[in-house]
């Protein structure tokens, strides 16, 4: 009896893979597969190697990444105490606040920051440091905060009874503990700054750049694929290096049962702790929010005044730069971004379900996270040389923009529903189990509507990371697709004071819809779990 269970159990995960080894396989490995053949196969290779100028990107390209995780870790521990410990009014609204950051587009980033940053840090590597700070300090919250919620509060008031300090009893006790978090977020961290595209191409200027940016360059400017491809091949076998660590120190990472965050959280009484509340609070708002609010501030700043002058040209039927209306570049990301949370939910909520087991092997969680270390513009990239012919000729189809955008929100679903998952006491399907319910209705049960809730937050993420995928799309896009974060990059790269106020107005209406977005998805997360 129980081997036919086994057996059943073994059956249903191959059928819940099957369709998203599918999807990876076609639309993942195949093309990646193929670039990585062009680079073993050309004189692209021995390039890398003997030009100095590349050799210089790839020291960049690990400098830069180093040091934004260090900058990053060093602003946002004590952001991840105060949000972990401290019991304040309005503290879901910061928390979901500074989610916003992490999912929202390069290409508005770098727009807020060419317009906070002008002079002495524009075209500079301060520039990419703070903007990499930006982006990725709502990782170091989620992670280190997420564990530093669940951590008994009693083990440091006990040392400190005994006469330890408070920051000794963080040093000794807490930080330990804390240390599979902060490592892992750490290496997410460096994952994402080591792939950097948008950021690095609108702040670097022509004297910065990393692989994912000399990618970028080689194909679409130089038209030199097979350096390109050997860059590509460089950068993938760093990335799989990252993502090995980085799956082990996540797993290590999870907290292995539900609870409130309240638990451990007090409000704060002394003068300093308040002090640290409101100097964090501070931090966030001049770090986070200046950026955006620049941003919003110079949509509508006109000649003459403020207004709503280039709103009002985005409804106009001239096509400029966009060979498309702006308005239809907004319905474009919108329907774009629905097909790929359709296809990121189903496929990831599918691969979720199977590796959320307690005994799945490493090798499965890799592969499913895989697209989310290796770059955007390698997969672009990769798409234009395979799916170019009969029985897959889909380079000039439309559908491609959400594959390839359904390709990078797809990790975001997993990593929302397997911690879930993993945190389900084995003991309560046991339990049902003995009280005579089927497994089916045990799965009704107990694992459905925590698993429903989960997928509500990956589809979430999937909607706000597909509205503003830029290093896929810019490579496929054609000019009658063109998406908002495509459009934008393009309205930048034009001289004019009505093409900059009209790349504003538009990147103010993605990063509100990306608000939009995470408001929602906080409403439906469960606690803090799920790794982002």
């Amino acid at each position: 009896m129980d081997r036919r269970v086994d057996i059943r159990r073994h059956g249903l995960r191959i059928a819940l893979l099957a369709p998203p080894v599918a999807f990876l396989a076609v639309f993942f490995v195949w093309p990646v597969a193929a670039i990585i053949s062009r680079g073993i196969d050309a004189n692209g290779f021995r390039e890398v190697l003997s030009d100095d100028r590349l050799r210089h990107v790839a020291w960049f390209t690990v400098w830069q990444a180093v040091a934004s995780t260090a900058l990053t870790l060093a602003i946002a521990m004590p952001g991840a105490y105060v949000l972990s410990r401290y019991r304040f009014r309005g503290r879901a609204i910061v928390r979901a606040l500074v989610t916003v950051p992490f999912v929202l587009p390069t290409v508005v980033v770098g727009a807020a920051f060419t317009r906070l940053l002008p002079g002495a840090l524009d075209d500079s590597v301060w520039a990419i440091l703070i903007a990499h700070a930006f982006f990725h300090y709502a990782v170091v919250v989620r992670l280190v905060g997420g564990l530093w919620a669940n951590l008994d509060p009693r083990l440091s008031e006990s040392a400190q009874v005994l006469g330890a300090s408070r920051w000794r009893s963080t040093r000794e006790i807490e930080l330990p503990l804390l240390w599979p978090a902060i490592a892992a977020a750490s290496a997410i961290v460096f994952l994402f700054t080591f792939t950097s595209f948008g950021v690095v191409l609108l702040l670097g200027g022509p004297q910065h750049s990393t692989l994912e940016v000399e990618i970028y360059r080689q194909t679409a400017q130089l038209l030199d694929l097979e350096v390109a491809a050997a860059l590509a091949l460089v950068q993938l076998v760093a990335v799989v290096a990252i993502l090995i660590v980085t799956n082990r120190l996540t797993r290590r990472s999870v907290p292995r049962r539900m609870r409130h965050r309240d638990e451990a959280s007090v409000a704060p009484r002394t003068t300093g702790q308040r002090v640290l509340l409101g100097a964090n609070l501070a931090v966030m708002a001049f770090l986070l929010g200046l950026p955006l609010a620049a941003l919003i501030e110079r949509s509508f700043a006109v000649p003459g005044g403020h207004g709503l002058a280039w709103y009002r040209d985005l409804a106009s039927t001239d096509t400029n730069a966009l060979f498309v209306p702006p308005v239809e570049a907004i319905r474009n990301s919108l329907v774009f971004a629905l097909l790929a949370t359709i296809i990121a939910t189903v496929i990831g909520g599918l691969a979720a379900i199977a590796i959320g087991g307690r005994h799945t092997r490493m090798w499965l969680d890799l592969g499913v996270m895989l697209p989310l270390g290796v770059s955007a513009v390698t997969v672009g990239f990769g798409f234009l040389i395979t799916l170019d012919e009969p029985p897959l000729d889909l380079r000039s189809k439309a559908i491609l923009i959400p594959i390839a955008q359904a390709l990078v929100a797809l990790p975001f679903v997993v990593r929302s529903v397997v911690p879930v998952l993993r945190s389900i006491d084995h003991r309560l399907r046991e339990a049902a189990a003995v009280l005579g319910a089927s497994p089916r209705r045990t799965w009704r049960e107990i694992d459905l509507p925590l698993v429903s809730r989960a997928l509500a937050v990956g589809a979430g993420f999937a909607f706000a990371i597909s509205l503003g995928e830029f290093g896929a799309t810019v490579f496929i896009a054609r000019p009658d697709t063109t998406t908002l974060p495509v459009a934008i990059f393009r309205l930048l790269g034009r001289p004019g004071a009505a093409n900059y106020g009209q790349a504003m107005a538009m990147a103010t209406i993605l990063m509100a819809l990306t608000v939009v977005c995470v408001l929602l998805f906080e409403r439906a997360r469960l606690g803090d779990l799920g790794d982002f």
